[in-house]
């Protein structure tokens, strides 16, 4: 179980006209924006992506608004964990439950979701909050994530699961 004290956001790359293309698009930003909405919630760190903004474009502003307070870590390799400020950030907040959302499922999610299981971190792939072009691409990200030993969970799911109990201020 994925606990809130233990966890990090990792929202990936949902930038310029390419998140306009995605595959159920409108679900996904719905259940990224709710994930940010959960992490901070829970005093969750956030770490932010963008894969060559200067190319693809900027973060859209349907994420930004609920990321106002922070800055995305920029990248130009696929898996963010190829980006040596985003390994640094990651490890110095020495949480070792990922929870993955953002695009696109086949390429920089499918990459730093094997990076990172294969630096030992756990990795709870959001697939409510993924996506790809297409819909066979998504499919084929989130089953070849689950075989290297990722887990799959949902947005209502994950969120139960880092309250876990229905009480208190932030239910």
């Amino acid at each position: 179980m994925f606990k809130a004290n233990s966890a990090v956001l990792v929202v990936i790359d949902v930038q310029g006209k390419l998140a306009s293309l995605m595959f159920e698009r409108e679900r996904t930003v719905k259940n990224i924006q709710g994930m940010i909405q959960i992490a901070q919630i829970l005093d969750i760190p956030i770490l932010w992506t963008e894969q060559v903004p200067e190319k693809i474009g900027s973060t859209s502003e349907e994420i930004t608004a609920y990321l106002h307070y922070l800055k995305p870590i920029s990248k130009n390799t696929f898996s963010c964990c190829g980006e040596e400020k985003f390994m640094r950030v990651l490890e110095k907040l020495k949480r070792k439950q990922v929870i993955i959302a953002g695009i696109e499922a086949h390429v920089c999610v499918y990459q730093t979701v094997a990076d990172l299981l294969e630096r030992k971190y756990a990795v709870e792939v959001v697939a409510d909050a993924v996506s790809s072009r297409t819909e066979a691409n998504r499919s084929f990200g989130l089953e070849r994530m689950k075989q290297l030993g990722a887990g799959l969970t949902c947005t209502e799911m994950i969120a139960c699961e880092l309250l876990e109990k229905a009480e208190g201020v932030k239910f």
